[in-house]
Protein backbone atom coordinates (compact mmCIF):
# COMPACT_ATOMS: atom_id res chain seq x y z
CA UNK A 1 0.00 0.00 0.00
CA UNK A 2 1.53 3.31 -1.09
CA UNK A 3 1.16 6.54 0.87
CA UNK A 4 -1.69 7.91 -1.25
CA UNK A 5 -3.69 4.70 -0.85
CA UNK A 6 -3.04 4.80 2.90
CA UNK A 7 -4.28 8.38 3.16
CA UNK A 8 -7.33 7.69 0.99
CA UNK A 9 -8.22 4.71 3.20
CA UNK A 10 -7.70 6.18 6.66
CA UNK A 11 -8.08 9.96 6.37
CA UNK A 12 -11.84 10.02 5.61
CA UNK A 13 -12.29 7.51 8.44
CA UNK A 14 -10.38 9.84 10.75
CA UNK A 15 -12.65 12.77 9.94
CA UNK A 16 -15.79 10.68 10.42
CA UNK A 17 -14.31 9.10 13.55
CA UNK A 18 -13.73 12.48 15.17
CA UNK A 19 -17.40 13.30 14.66
CA UNK A 20 -18.58 10.05 16.19
CA UNK A 21 -15.92 10.31 18.89
CA UNK A 22 -17.26 13.71 19.93
CA UNK A 23 -20.59 12.05 20.73
CA UNK A 24 -18.86 9.24 22.64
CA UNK A 25 -16.91 11.83 24.63
CA UNK A 26 -20.03 13.70 25.77
CA UNK A 27 -21.66 10.49 27.01
CA UNK A 28 -18.39 9.36 28.61
CA UNK A 29 -18.32 12.58 30.64
CA UNK A 30 -21.45 11.40 32.46
CA UNK A 31 -19.73 8.18 33.49
CA UNK A 32 -16.56 10.01 34.50
CA UNK A 33 -18.29 12.68 36.59
CA UNK A 34 -20.32 10.20 38.64
CA UNK A 35 -17.39 7.82 39.07
CA UNK A 36 -15.15 10.68 40.15
CA UNK A 37 -17.56 11.64 42.93
CA UNK A 38 -19.04 8.30 44.05
CA UNK A 39 -16.42 5.81 42.80
CA UNK A 40 -19.37 4.02 41.19
CA UNK A 41 -20.21 3.52 37.53
CA UNK A 42 -23.62 4.86 36.58
CA UNK A 43 -24.51 2.27 33.96
CA UNK A 44 -27.96 3.81 33.58
CA UNK A 45 -26.33 6.89 32.04
CA UNK A 46 -26.65 5.18 28.67
CA UNK A 47 -30.44 5.12 29.03
CA UNK A 48 -30.44 8.78 30.00
CA UNK A 49 -28.86 9.31 26.59
CA UNK A 50 -31.53 7.14 24.96
CA UNK A 51 -34.33 9.03 26.75
CA UNK A 52 -32.87 12.30 25.57
CA UNK A 53 -32.61 11.04 22.01
CA UNK A 54 -36.40 11.18 21.80
CA UNK A 55 -36.41 14.80 22.93
CA UNK A 56 -35.95 16.11 19.40
CA UNK A 57 -38.88 13.96 18.27
CA UNK A 58 -41.08 15.55 20.92
CA UNK A 59 -39.96 19.04 19.92
CA UNK A 60 -40.56 18.37 16.22
CA UNK A 61 -44.01 16.94 17.00
CA UNK A 62 -44.86 19.92 19.23
CA UNK A 63 -44.27 22.23 16.27
CA UNK A 64 -46.41 20.06 14.01
CA UNK A 65 -43.62 19.88 11.46
CA UNK A 66 -44.27 16.24 10.37
CA UNK A 67 -47.87 17.11 9.40
CA UNK A 68 -46.77 20.19 7.49
CA UNK A 69 -44.11 18.24 5.62
CA UNK A 70 -46.56 15.47 4.72
CA UNK A 71 -48.98 18.09 3.36
CA UNK A 72 -46.24 19.82 1.41
CA UNK A 73 -46.53 22.97 3.53
CA UNK A 74 -43.76 25.21 4.76
CA UNK A 75 -42.50 23.70 8.06
CA UNK A 76 -41.65 27.20 9.34
CA UNK A 77 -45.19 28.63 9.12
CA UNK A 78 -45.20 29.35 12.85
CA UNK A 79 -42.30 31.75 12.44
CA UNK A 80 -39.61 29.31 13.54
CA UNK A 81 -36.40 29.33 11.55
CA UNK A 82 -34.11 26.35 11.10
CA UNK A 83 -31.94 27.67 13.93
CA UNK A 84 -35.01 27.99 16.15
CA UNK A 85 -36.13 24.43 15.44
CA UNK A 86 -32.68 23.00 16.12
CA UNK A 87 -32.33 25.10 19.28
CA UNK A 88 -35.68 23.82 20.58
CA UNK A 89 -34.65 20.23 19.84
CA UNK A 90 -31.36 20.73 21.69
CA UNK A 91 -33.04 22.35 24.70
CA UNK A 92 -35.66 19.59 24.86
CA UNK A 93 -32.99 16.88 24.75
CA UNK A 94 -30.96 18.60 27.47
CA UNK A 95 -34.00 19.09 29.73
CA UNK A 96 -35.04 15.45 29.38
CA UNK A 97 -31.46 14.29 29.97
CA UNK A 98 -30.96 16.42 33.06
CA UNK A 99 -34.39 15.63 34.53
CA UNK A 100 -34.09 11.87 34.01
CA UNK A 101 -30.60 11.87 35.55
CA UNK A 102 -31.89 13.73 38.63
CA UNK A 103 -34.78 11.28 39.03
CA UNK A 104 -32.33 8.41 38.63
CA UNK A 105 -30.14 9.74 41.44
CA UNK A 106 -33.09 10.29 43.78
CA UNK A 107 -34.69 6.89 43.10
CA UNK A 108 -31.88 4.45 42.30
CA UNK A 109 -28.86 5.85 44.16
CA UNK A 110 -29.68 8.12 47.11
CA UNK A 111 -31.79 5.59 49.09
CA UNK A 112 -28.94 3.08 48.81
CA UNK A 113 -26.35 5.64 49.92
CA UNK A 114 -28.43 6.47 52.98
CA UNK A 115 -28.39 2.78 53.90
CA UNK A 116 -24.66 2.38 53.19
CA UNK A 117 -25.48 -0.41 50.75
CA UNK A 118 -22.67 -2.53 49.28
CA UNK A 119 -21.30 -1.50 45.89
CA UNK A 120 -22.83 -4.56 44.24
CA UNK A 121 -26.30 -3.32 45.20
CA UNK A 122 -25.64 -0.01 43.43
CA UNK A 123 -24.63 -1.93 40.32
CA UNK A 124 -27.79 -4.04 40.41
CA UNK A 125 -29.92 -0.93 40.96
CA UNK A 126 -28.30 0.88 38.01
CA UNK A 127 -28.74 -2.09 35.70
CA UNK A 128 -32.37 -2.49 36.81
CA UNK A 129 -33.07 1.19 36.18
CA UNK A 130 -31.39 0.89 32.80
CA UNK A 131 -33.61 -2.00 31.71
CA UNK A 132 -36.72 -0.27 33.07
CA UNK A 133 -36.01 2.91 31.10
CA UNK A 134 -35.25 1.16 27.81
CA UNK A 135 -38.25 -1.17 28.00
CA UNK A 136 -40.55 1.70 28.99
CA UNK A 137 -39.60 3.55 25.82
CA UNK A 138 -39.91 0.33 23.81
CA UNK A 139 -43.45 -0.28 25.04
CA UNK A 140 -44.70 3.29 25.38
CA UNK A 141 -43.23 4.61 22.19
CA UNK A 142 -41.81 2.50 19.45
CA UNK A 143 -39.02 0.01 18.95
CA UNK A 144 -37.45 2.23 16.32
CA UNK A 145 -38.22 5.62 14.91
CA UNK A 146 -36.80 7.36 11.89
CA UNK A 147 -36.90 11.12 12.36
CA UNK A 148 -37.73 11.88 8.75
CA UNK A 149 -38.99 15.33 9.73
CA UNK A 150 -35.70 16.38 11.31
CA UNK A 151 -33.78 14.88 8.40
CA UNK A 152 -35.88 16.89 5.94
CA UNK A 153 -35.68 20.09 7.97
CA UNK A 154 -31.91 19.80 8.43
CA UNK A 155 -30.64 18.53 5.11
CA UNK A 156 -27.11 17.16 5.13
CA UNK A 157 -24.85 18.57 2.48
CA UNK A 158 -21.17 18.71 1.67
CA UNK A 159 -19.50 21.98 2.65
CA UNK A 160 -15.88 21.41 1.65
CA UNK A 161 -13.19 18.75 1.59
CA UNK A 162 -9.90 18.33 3.45
CA UNK A 163 -7.41 16.20 1.53
CA UNK A 164 -10.25 14.47 -0.34
CA UNK A 165 -12.26 13.85 2.84
CA UNK A 166 -15.72 15.41 2.56
CA UNK A 167 -16.87 17.59 5.44
CA UNK A 168 -20.66 17.89 5.76
CA UNK A 169 -22.69 20.49 7.60
CA UNK A 170 -23.77 17.93 10.21
CA UNK A 171 -20.10 17.11 10.91
CA UNK A 172 -19.38 20.77 11.63
CA UNK A 173 -22.45 21.18 13.84
CA UNK A 174 -21.68 18.04 15.87
CA UNK A 175 -17.99 18.77 16.42
CA UNK A 176 -18.35 22.49 17.19
CA UNK A 177 -21.41 21.93 19.38
CA UNK A 178 -19.68 19.15 21.30
CA UNK A 179 -16.54 21.23 21.79
CA UNK A 180 -18.60 24.13 23.14
CA UNK A 181 -20.30 21.85 25.67
CA UNK A 182 -16.94 20.36 26.69
CA UNK A 183 -15.37 23.79 27.20
CA UNK A 184 -18.35 24.95 29.26
CA UNK A 185 -18.06 21.84 31.44
CA UNK A 186 -14.32 22.31 32.02
CA UNK A 187 -14.86 25.97 32.95
CA UNK A 188 -17.76 25.01 35.22
CA UNK A 189 -15.73 22.38 37.08
CA UNK A 190 -12.64 24.59 37.41
CA UNK A 191 -14.04 28.09 37.90
CA UNK A 192 -17.40 27.83 39.66
CA UNK A 193 -18.11 27.34 43.35
CA UNK A 194 -20.17 24.23 42.60
CA UNK A 195 -17.34 22.90 40.43
CA UNK A 196 -14.90 23.30 43.30
CA UNK A 197 -17.37 21.42 45.47
CA UNK A 198 -17.50 18.59 42.93
CA UNK A 199 -13.70 18.33 42.93
CA UNK A 200 -13.60 18.47 46.72
CA UNK A 201 -16.11 15.63 47.07
CA UNK A 202 -14.24 13.66 44.40
CA UNK A 203 -11.01 13.99 46.35
CA UNK A 204 -12.37 13.17 49.82
CA UNK A 205 -16.10 13.04 50.48
CA UNK A 206 -15.94 12.91 54.27
CA UNK A 207 -13.47 15.77 54.57
CA UNK A 208 -15.59 17.84 52.20
CA UNK A 209 -18.64 17.11 54.36
CA UNK A 210 -16.78 18.24 57.48
CA UNK A 211 -15.76 21.44 55.70
CA UNK A 212 -19.43 22.30 55.17
CA UNK A 213 -19.98 21.02 51.64
CA UNK A 214 -23.53 19.78 51.04
CA UNK A 215 -22.52 16.38 49.66
CA UNK A 216 -26.05 15.30 48.68
CA UNK A 217 -26.52 18.50 46.69
CA UNK A 218 -23.15 18.10 44.98
CA UNK A 219 -23.93 14.51 44.01
CA UNK A 220 -27.33 15.55 42.64
CA UNK A 221 -25.73 18.34 40.59
CA UNK A 222 -23.11 15.90 39.31
CA UNK A 223 -25.85 13.60 38.01
CA UNK A 224 -27.62 16.64 36.54
CA UNK A 225 -24.51 17.78 34.68
CA UNK A 226 -23.88 14.26 33.41
CA UNK A 227 -27.47 14.11 32.18
CA UNK A 228 -27.08 17.44 30.40
CA UNK A 229 -23.99 16.11 28.62
CA UNK A 230 -25.92 12.97 27.62
CA UNK A 231 -28.78 15.15 26.38
CA UNK A 232 -26.45 17.19 24.22
CA UNK A 233 -24.89 14.00 22.87
CA UNK A 234 -28.36 12.67 22.03
CA UNK A 235 -29.23 15.76 20.00
CA UNK A 236 -25.97 15.65 18.07
CA UNK A 237 -26.47 11.94 17.44
CA UNK A 238 -29.90 12.75 15.99
CA UNK A 239 -28.33 15.27 13.63
CA UNK A 240 -25.60 12.82 12.65
CA UNK A 241 -27.60 9.60 12.45
CA UNK A 242 -31.21 10.71 11.94
CA UNK A 243 -32.83 7.82 13.84
CA UNK A 244 -33.31 6.43 17.34
CA UNK A 245 -34.41 3.13 18.83
CA UNK A 246 -35.02 1.90 22.33
CA UNK A 247 -31.83 -0.20 22.34
CA UNK A 248 -29.73 2.82 21.41
CA UNK A 249 -28.61 3.43 24.99
CA UNK A 250 -26.91 0.07 25.39
CA UNK A 251 -25.24 0.22 21.98
CA UNK A 252 -23.64 3.64 22.43
CA UNK A 253 -23.39 3.38 26.21
CA UNK A 254 -20.95 0.48 25.96
CA UNK A 255 -18.79 2.50 23.56
CA UNK A 256 -18.92 5.60 25.77
CA UNK A 257 -18.04 3.64 28.91
CA UNK A 258 -15.16 2.07 26.99
CA UNK A 259 -14.03 5.58 26.04
CA UNK A 260 -14.12 6.67 29.68
CA UNK A 261 -12.05 3.66 30.75
CA UNK A 262 -9.63 4.12 27.85
CA UNK A 263 -8.95 7.73 28.77
CA UNK A 264 -8.96 7.07 32.52
CA UNK A 265 -12.35 7.00 34.20
CA UNK A 266 -12.72 9.76 36.75
CA UNK A 267 -10.68 12.18 34.64
CA UNK A 268 -12.54 14.71 32.48
CA UNK A 269 -9.73 15.20 29.99
CA UNK A 270 -9.38 11.43 29.83
CA UNK A 271 -13.04 11.06 28.85
CA UNK A 272 -12.60 13.59 26.06
CA UNK A 273 -9.42 11.95 24.78
CA UNK A 274 -10.87 8.45 25.10
CA UNK A 275 -14.02 9.37 23.19
CA UNK A 276 -12.16 10.91 20.27
CA UNK A 277 -9.65 8.06 20.14
CA UNK A 278 -12.33 5.39 20.25
CA UNK A 279 -14.30 7.02 17.44
CA UNK A 280 -11.23 7.22 15.21
CA UNK A 281 -9.97 3.71 16.01
CA UNK A 282 -13.42 2.22 15.45
CA UNK A 283 -13.69 3.86 12.04
CA UNK A 284 -10.16 2.79 11.13
CA UNK A 285 -11.11 -0.80 11.91
CA UNK A 286 -14.25 -0.50 9.81
CA UNK A 287 -12.25 0.81 6.84
CA UNK A 288 -9.47 -1.73 7.28
CA UNK A 289 -11.92 -4.64 7.22
CA UNK A 290 -13.86 -3.38 4.20
CA UNK A 291 -16.71 -1.49 5.90
CA UNK A 292 -17.41 -4.25 8.42
CA UNK A 293 -18.80 -2.25 11.36
CA UNK A 294 -18.54 -5.19 13.75
CA UNK A 295 -14.82 -5.44 13.07
CA UNK A 296 -14.56 -1.74 13.81
CA UNK A 297 -15.94 -2.40 17.29
CA UNK A 298 -13.64 -5.41 17.70
CA UNK A 299 -10.63 -3.27 16.78
CA UNK A 300 -11.60 -0.62 19.34
CA UNK A 301 -11.98 -3.17 22.15
CA UNK A 302 -8.68 -4.86 21.27
CA UNK A 303 -6.93 -1.50 21.54
CA UNK A 304 -8.64 -0.93 24.90
CA UNK A 305 -7.34 -4.25 26.24
CA UNK A 306 -3.81 -3.48 25.04
CA UNK A 307 -3.86 -0.03 26.64
CA UNK A 308 -5.13 -1.40 29.96
CA UNK A 309 -2.45 -4.09 29.93
CA UNK A 310 0.20 -1.39 29.71
CA UNK A 311 -1.59 1.25 31.80
CA UNK A 312 -4.40 -0.17 33.97
CA UNK A 313 -5.66 3.28 34.99
CA UNK A 314 -6.16 4.38 31.39
CA UNK A 315 -4.23 6.96 29.42
CA UNK A 316 -4.83 9.86 31.82
CA UNK A 317 -5.91 7.90 34.85
CA UNK A 318 -6.06 10.04 37.97
CA UNK A 319 -8.89 11.09 40.20
CA UNK A 320 -10.94 14.13 39.27
CA UNK A 321 -10.27 15.60 42.68
CA UNK A 322 -6.55 15.75 41.95
CA UNK A 323 -6.91 16.72 38.33
CA UNK A 324 -7.01 20.33 37.22
CA UNK A 325 -9.82 19.42 34.87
Amino acid sequence: MDFNSFVNLFWPSTVNGLVRGSIYALIALGYTLVYGVLRLSNFANSEVFMFSAFGSFFAIDMLGIPDRLSNGDDPYKTGFTLVGVLALCLVMSIIIGGASAVVLERVAYRPLRKRNAPRLVFLISAIGASFAMSEAVGEWGTKQRQDYALARVFKKRRLFSIFNADVRNDYVLVVIGSLIMMVILVLFVNRSKVGRGIRAVAQDMETARLMGVNVDRIILITFLVGGVMAGGAAFFFEIYNGSARYSLGFELGVKAFTAAVLGGIGNIKGALLGGLMLGVIENWGTSLFESNQKMGSVTAFVVLVLVLMLRPTGLLGESMGRSKA
